[in-house]
């Protein structure tokens, strides 16, 4: 390791940590059966109760049809409910019907209760100034893309 760049051993950091994480959500949605982008969108539900698939769709980058094929799946696997929005019955909105609480969601939220607590240990100037890096670096990067 002698010869690795700064850039080459923070990468390997945060692949790391996203490579745990990422295990423990192959996890749970091994365990329901479902895809990637179903589990991704499921979360953005159960973070965004009450949302527009309008709203989903753009987190996702998918198509309007692409976001109501999504959620007819996830509705047929009571995974979410598509409720009428009172003040607009023209529109839906997306609430999870499952317990992030609740296996197979629990490994998942252990991960990052864990993670919570270790930040929380941590020196928050270190904090701090880590998250302003990888702020920077995805920035600097996503614009290098442009």
């Amino acid at each position: 390791m002698a010869n690795d760049t700064p850039a080459l051993t923070l990468g390997v950091a945060l692949r790391q940590y996203l490579d745990a994480r990422n295990a423990a959500l192959v996890a749970a949605r091994a365990s329901l059966g479902i895809t990637d982008i179903d589990a991704r969108a499921l979360l953005f539900v159960v973070g965004n109760p009450g949302t527009r698939p309008t709203a989903l769709r753009e987190y996702l980058g998918i198509t309007s049809a692409g976001v109501t094929t999504l959620i007819d799946r996830l509705v047929s696997r009571s995974l979410v409910r598509r409720d009428i929005d009172p003040a607009d019955r023209r529109v839906n909105r997306i609430t999870a019907t499952v317990d992030m609480g609740e296996d197979p969601w629990s490994a998942l939220n252990r991960f990052d209760d864990d993670f919570d607590v270790a930040v929380d240990a941590a020196d928050q100037v270190m904090v701090e100034n880590s998250t302003a890096l990888l702020a920077a670096l995805t920035a600097a990067t996503v614009g290098a893309r442009h």
